[in-house]
């Protein structure tokens, strides 16, 4: 009698195979594109998908300047940070944030839909986010990450 065995990727074997993709988000949604990214750079996408083992494929995001918020979230959706210094809480509105550093929108937006601890930090590190429309990884030939599917 033959037993059904399901596809338990490991970390020592390096059987992860990684690809590029490049996503365009100009006028996208921050927070869908966040998911789709996330979803992406975790590699729940791929049937040999392993929860505890990085195996997901590396994003290019260009035009993060053009990324918006629905609703009242630019004047209301608020940035912190502490400087580790007593009274050292900082916070912008998110309309100043997206104008001045919109990379770090995306990447505090991705890095809350990624486990936190060893595994999310290697993931996060597979992000690559250009505020303008040019790249530097175009040797490693990027497919189109496709938001609507």
């Amino acid at each position: 009698m033959t037993t059904q065995k399901s596809f338990w990727l490991t970390k020592e074997a390096g059987e992860a195979q990684r690809g590029w993709f490049i996503a365009d988000v100009q006028g996208q949604t921050l927070g869908r594109i966040a998911s789709r990214i996330a979803l992406v750079l975790r590699g729940k996408h791929k049937p040999t998908y392993t929860p505890n083992v990085d195996m997901g494929d590396f994003v290019v995001v260009v035009n993060a300047g053009g990324v918006k918020l629905t609703g009242n979230k630019p004047d209301t959706k608020l940035y912190r940070h502490h400087t580790l210094f007593p009274g050292g809480l900082k916070t912008r509105l998110a309309k100043h944030v997206l104008a001045d550093d919109p990379e770090r929108a995306i990447r505090e937006a991705v890095w809350g839909m990624l486990p936190k601890g060893p595994l999310g930090r290697r993931i996060i590190k597979k992000l690559k986010i250009y505020s303008g429309p040019t790249h530097e990884h175009v040797a490693q030939q990027p497919r189109v990450l496709d938001f609507n599917a």
